[in-house]
């Protein structure tokens, strides 16, 4: 099926509300361009494409696939570049096409930090089987030896005639080429590489630049109505009935339709509920508050935040379930000269990405094809399918930007709402969540509790380690059952704990979820760094050390760590330690380059509120000092952030320390400002007022990102890693600065002075 999607222009829109010198509400504003959205990719179309990553036309244009989402990561430009460095393309002739949903692009599923990790070898042979091809079109077009030719920036050149023919040239003569096996092709050598390492402007940033970037929210699609839908406000909750009588008195609106409540396991489903539809997004928005509907609420409306809080720290202050084990921790303690013990306890959080969930969907013969601001196109194609009983391969996902996401926008339970309500109705229907709806209906980043208790001896250092937690999983939004952390949770900080202490003992305690967990930037990884990369900071002060020089020799020496006969199972992010091995010495080098750039000794001699703290996430070594300015209202400014990172070799720098400088504001909201709560089962934040994230005064006003590559190793992650270090870094300087120790997020919630 074919539709025309109008994309309006930002600017064009300004210009018409602002060029009168008036704010007009409420008109209609003339789209400035159309585009015609087909299922054909241009990548197939075109001349010659010997894969599914790379096309080349005649006119020597270069088209390449974008599989992964666009969510401010660069990513739609990183990965094209790869490609069009190996293949020795001119990146002036590059043009980038958002690939739809489908399987034969492998996953599409944007998280993880893994999008260059999964596919940096599969981009550099793409582009390598290209270029041989071209190569090989020029030298039996010429009847020359294969090794007098070269590829060369767009063109293949034979240097002993000074011959040359462009791509374009070659685009049909290539496509006659037997595709060489992969053993064949000849990957660039380091030094050879022409964007790699050293990187290139978005292929974006143009349309960021003027307003006419296309994200979930612009879509549209003609004859489409609006789609608001009231659902239950505590996770569980059925509809009983229902009186739409005012809201249908509202202009505008067309019409409710009822959508079945979710069951758990509630996977990414569609939560269920009446969904108004009206011409606009205002109308439907206005009739569904004046709809009068009576809930069941179901058995979590019983749930108080700070009952749940109460059960959750006794659980973890309590033993259980052994999940790593060293040494003997019970029979050191009894000869520990020194006894600390802490308890920690995280909130959850919410995504609360720029723009709220979005999508587009137009049910029709049954087939369906929708427009989404999605971090998973594969996942809209299966749950859509499962929501209207067809096969995912019926369903055509297009993915825009996404302003934001986090990990909010690979569960499209927003989707298939708008699928669901098309086949309903007979219409194309466009879902627009609102910011209340955002905060109050997410997938939430976990709530925590933590209880350590390290012995010392007598020069300070510790000899026994013990640690609990508790967390409601993210496997509870799959099963409908699971309470303890899975392996992969669970080594996010927790399992995987570097130090060399001779008796550790890492426990995990069960937890019943009240609210869809999902998964948010660098997942468990926040709440393990924070309690882990705190209390070494507690001992440090107890044992009058230096925290880094302290950290430092409680890592021990340099060694690869694989946790064996200590760990049921060690997943490392999917990947074989004999690649990818947990070296010590890297996270050592990343915590000595920050000391060294923060100026760390001679702040703390200086008497600044400095803290620090250093975790490995997504297979990437971060270290981070915080310096904090408090003002005597308790008022925390944050002057200065350095971080120093190794995550291999940097394949585009400037995104690279991007996401660094992002992940240092997001931290900054989640160590001084996230924080939902429940009471009787309903979600009390709605919007920023009372979930407020890092402004401009919160946000660090410098972040120094240190890009320290190991070049002989593979690339790993670049988009959650900064985020763990970051709390813990901030709550350390708090006690340098008061003296005071907090060990419950947000800081906000606090009394500093």
């Amino acid at each position: 099926m074919s539709n025309r999607v109008q994309l309006a222009s930002r600017r064009d829109f300004l210009t018409g509300m602002f060029s009168a010198g008036a704010l007009i509400l409420g008109a209609r504003f003339i789209p400035a361009e159309t585009a015609e959205v087909q299922v054909t990719s241009e990548t197939e179309k075109a001349t010659w494409h010997p894969n599914v990553w790379v096309g080349l036309n005649s006119d020597g244009s270069v088209v390449i696939v974008a599989h992964r989402s666009e969510m401010g990561t660069g990513i739609r430009t990183s990965l094209p570049m790869v490609l069009a460095d190996e293949m020795e393309a001119d990146w002036s002739r590059v043009r980038v096409e958002q690939a739809i949903g489908s399987e034969k692009y492998g996953s599409q599923d944007t998280d993880g930090s893994c999008s260059i990790r999964d596919f940096y070898d599969t981009m550099r042979e793409a582009g390598a089987t290209a270029r041989a091809m071209l190569v090989n079109a020029a030298a039996e077009h010429w009847r020359v030896p294969l090794d007098e030719c070269q590829a060369q920036n767009h063109q293949v050149l034979h240097a002993k005639s000074g011959r040359k023919l462009g791509y374009g040239e070659l685009a049909a003569a290539a496509a006659n080429q037997p595709l060489p096996h992969n053993s064949t092709i000849h990957l660039k050598k380091t030094s050879e590489f022409r964007y790699i390492g050293k990187g290139v402007p978005s292929v974006d940033l143009k349309d960021f630049c003027t307003g006419r970037a296309v994200y979930g929210f612009d879509v549209h699609v003609p004859g489409m109505v609006y789609a608001s839908v009231e659902r239950a406000p505590v996770l569980g909750g059925a509809l009983r009935s229902f009186d739409d009588s005012q809201a249908k008195a509202v202009k505008g609106v067309q019409q409710t339709v009822v959508i079945e409540h979710a069951k758990p396991p509630y996977k990414f489903q569609a939560l269920g509920g009446v969904a108004v539809i009206a011409d606009n997004t205002w109308a439907a928005a206005q009739g569904r508050k004046k709809l009068k509907v009576e809930w069941d609420f179901g058995p979590n409306a019983i749930v108080q935040t700070d009952t749940y809080k109460r059960n959750l720290i006794a659980t973890a202050n309590k033993p259980q379930k052994v999940v790593r084990k060293v040494g003997h921790v019970d029979n050191a303690f009894q000869g520990a000269s020194k006894i600390l013990e802490a308890t920690y306890y995280t909130p959850l959080l919410a995504h609360a990405s720029m723009e709220p969930p979005a999508a587009v969907a137009v049910y029709r013969d049954g087939k369906v094809e929708t427009w989404a601001a999605t971090q998973s196109p594969q996942d809209v194609q299966k749950t859509v399918a499962e929501a209207l009983g067809i096969k995912p391969e019926d369903v055509t996902c297009h993915v825009t930007l996404l302003g934001g996401a986090f990990g909010r926008k690979s569960k499209p339970d927003y989707v298939a709402e708008a699928a669901i309500l098309s086949k309903k109705i007979g219409k194309p229907v466009k879902i627009a969540w609102t910011r209340e709806e955002d905060i109050r209906f997410d997938f939430y980043h976990s709530t925590s509790a933590m209880y350590f208790k390290g012995g010392l001896d007598t020069s300070g250092k510790p000899i026994a380690w013990l640690q609990r937690s508790a967390f409601p999983p993210i496997g509870s939004t799959f099963d409908g059952k699971s309470e303890y952390g899975d392996d992969g949770e669970l080594e996010m900080g927790w399992t995987d704990v570097p130090f060399a202490i001779p008796n550790f003992q890492a426990e995990n305690g069960p937890a019943k979820a009240p609210v869809r967990i999902g998964w948010l930037r660098s997942v468990a990884n926040i709440y393990h760094a924070f309690g882990v990369q705190c209390f070494v900071d507690e001992l440090a002060h107890a044992a009058d050390q230096d925290p880094i020089e302290y950290w430092l020799a409680l890592l021990g020496p340099a060694r690869k760590l694989d946790f064996k006969g200590e760990v049921e199972k060690f997943g490392n992010y999917g990947k074989p330690l004999t690649e990818y091995p947990f070296d010590t010495a890297r996270l050592r080098r990343v915590v000595e380059i920050v000391a060294d750039r923060s100026g760390w000794a001679n702040k703390r001699t200086n008497k600044r509120a400095v803290g620090f703290a250093a975790h490995r996430s997504f297979l990437t070594y971060v270290a981070a000092v915080a310096e904090l300015d408090i003002g005597s209202d308790g008022k925390v400014r944050i002057p200065r952030i350095d971080m120093a990172v190794d995550c291999g070799p940097v394949i585009n720098p400037d995104r690279v320390k991007a996401q660094f400088e992002g992940a240092a504001v997001f931290g900054a909201s989640v160590a001084l400002l996230g924080d939902i709560n429940l009471a009787d089962g309903r979600v009390q934040e709605g919007n920023f007022d009372k979930y407020p994230v890092a402004r401009m005064n919160d946000a660090p006003v410098e972040t120094h990102v240190y890009l320290v590559p190991t070049e002989d190793a593979l690339p790993t992650g670049a988009g959650e890693p900064g985020v763990p270090p970051m709390s813990p870094a901030i709550y350390n300087a708090v006690f340098a600065s008061t003296g005071k120790r907090f060990r419950e997020l947000p800081l906000r919630k606090q009394k500093l002075v």
